[in-house]
Parts: structure tokens; sequence; C-alpha cells
């Protein structure tokens, strides 16, 4: 059966940690499914570590669609979270649009936004409409324009509003809440004055989970690593490896191998070589 919210919730209560990663495509949730990961994340993140570009800001949401149904179809058991992207939820309206989207064509069981006070009322709304929404708080991404990549709530002030950010995201509704950039110290404050989970990334151990990108993690983008991140393998260098052997192969004539070609009646092959050369045309199979 498949991970729902309520699972999720029972994870919390029980003070069990909630691993989460980002997935972008079928063969990914396959893999995180099969390792047991309960929840996945289609990111935004896929601008950069997929599609080529500096941020978040350019996805889209058809973008997001079409990744989302790719991973809905790889991951049988966990809950798949999609992210929506910069400016479909700029109105509460336009983020019932955007969010039934991603329930109805994609296939996703909850969504993720990012802000705290003031999306409240569209968290609320969107609840109130049946779909699960997970906030997102701290660093977001979207609003790197504006806020800079950078640590959130290091002031007394900031920290004040983080805080403020996370309970009406929780009052509106959310089951779940991410934690991006903030000190490990007010991730765990705001872990501990909430009812719902949260999903820390670069924010310390004190959350009551932790999300990665599925990139990072692995090794396989190098343009920028993530002072947050653990690379559990260098995938990139074994792909790398893997396809300048194959290279090799090809050019020294290694491969294919006969184990890897399928073999022809002689007689039939000699008939159709005789019947061209002589320009007769072929027989119509039967």
């Amino acid at each position: 059966m498949r991970t729902t919210i309520r699972d999720i919730q029972q994870m919390r209560d029980r003070g069990e940690r909630i691993p989460m990663v980002t997935a972008y495509d079928y063969t990914s949730a396959q893999i995180a499914d099969r390792a047991g990961i309960p929840m996945i994340l289609v990111g935004d993140s896929l601008g950069m570590v997929v599609l080529g570009h500096e941020s978040t800001v350019p996805v889209t949401l058809d973008e997001m669609l079409h990744h989302t149904r790719a991973v809905v179809r790889g991951a049988r058991k966990a809950l798949v979270v999609g992210d929506l992207p910069f400016l479909t939820y700029a109105s509460p309206e336009q983020a019932v649009i955007s969010a039934g989207r991603m329930l109805q064509e994609a296939g996703a069981q909850a969504v993720k936004l990012e802000g705290g006070v003031h999306i409240a009322p569209t968290i609320a709304r969107l609840v109130h409409l049946g779909i699960p929404v997970m906030g997102h708080i701290g660093f977001t991404p979207q609003a790197v324009n504006q806020i800079g990549l950078r640590v959130q709530g290091k002031r007394a002030a900031e920290a004040q509003q983080l805080l403020a950010d996370a309970l009406a995201v929780q009052e509106a509704g959310a089951f779940a809440v991410v934690i991006e950039l903030v000190p490990a110290e007010l991730a765990q404050a705001i872990t501990e004055r909430l009812r719902i989970p949260t999903i820390g990334i670069g924010a310390g151990a004190g959350c009551s989970g932790q999300v990665q990108v599925w990139h990072d993690m692995l090794g396989l983008y190098s343009d920028f690593v993530p002072r947050h991140a653990r690379r559990y393998a260098n995938l990139a260098a074994i792909i790398g490896e893997a396809l300048a052997q194959y290279a090799n192969d090809v050019r020294a004539g290694a491969f294919p191998g006969p184990e890897h070609s399928s073999r022809m009646d002689a007689d039939e092959l000699a008939a159709a070589l005789r019947q061209f050369d002589a320009g007769a045309p072929s027989e119509e199979p039967v």
C-alpha cells in the first residue's frame, strides 16, 4: 500500500525519523521506492540538476507535471509530493488549478509550496478542497532573486518570523513543513513547537526528518555542491569510467561481441543476397 500523510504523521508521533529524497524520473523513483524511502519529492530543483538552469525560477508547471507523472509510475509505495513552481500559486484560485492538475494529471498525492504567514490562506484553501499540502519555510529557492542564497533566521527578528511562519503553515492545515537553510537550534525549536513533521535540509538534525536532492547525495551534480549535502556515492565518476570503457571497447572492436548479437540462417542470408544482387524483387510474406 502507498504511504499516506497519516502514516507520515504517525512516524513523527512515534519519534521515528523520516527520510525523504527527490526524484525526477521513473528509474530514480523505482530505486528510491525499493530502498524503502517513504516520501519522494518531485522538486523544482530539477531546474538546475536536470534542465541546467541557474535556479528553480524558469521551471514551468507543465515540466513539473511531466516529471511527476514519471515518478508516480516508478514509485508504488512512497508518498509522492509535487512542487508547485514559481508563480503558479500567486492567488488561492490559481493554486487550486495548479494543485488540481498536479493530483489529477500527474498523480501526485500532495503538493509543496513555499512561504509562511502570507501563503497560509492559500494552504487553507487547498486543504479545504482535499489537497494535502507540504509547506516550505526558511530559504525559499523561488525567492532567491530577492533574499539571496543564504541561511535564514540568524537574527532574533528573522527567527521570530520563521516561528510565526511555521505555526501559520501548521494552522492552515499543512501535513508537514520543509525547513531549509535555518540554524540548527532554531529548526529544533520550531520542531518542538509544532504538531506536524518538519523536514530539514540544511537545518540540522533536530527536525522530524530530512530531505536531500538525488543528484547531490549521489554525486551526480558538480556545478554546485551545497554544504548541507552528504555524498553517499560518487556516481558521476563511476558513470564516467563506464562510458570511457564503452568508448574504448567500441573503438577497439571489443563491443559488441557474439553474445550481444542475434544470428541468421546462412542459407536464408545467401538467398536474400542473391535476390538483391540480381535485382529481383523479394517475395511478399504470406
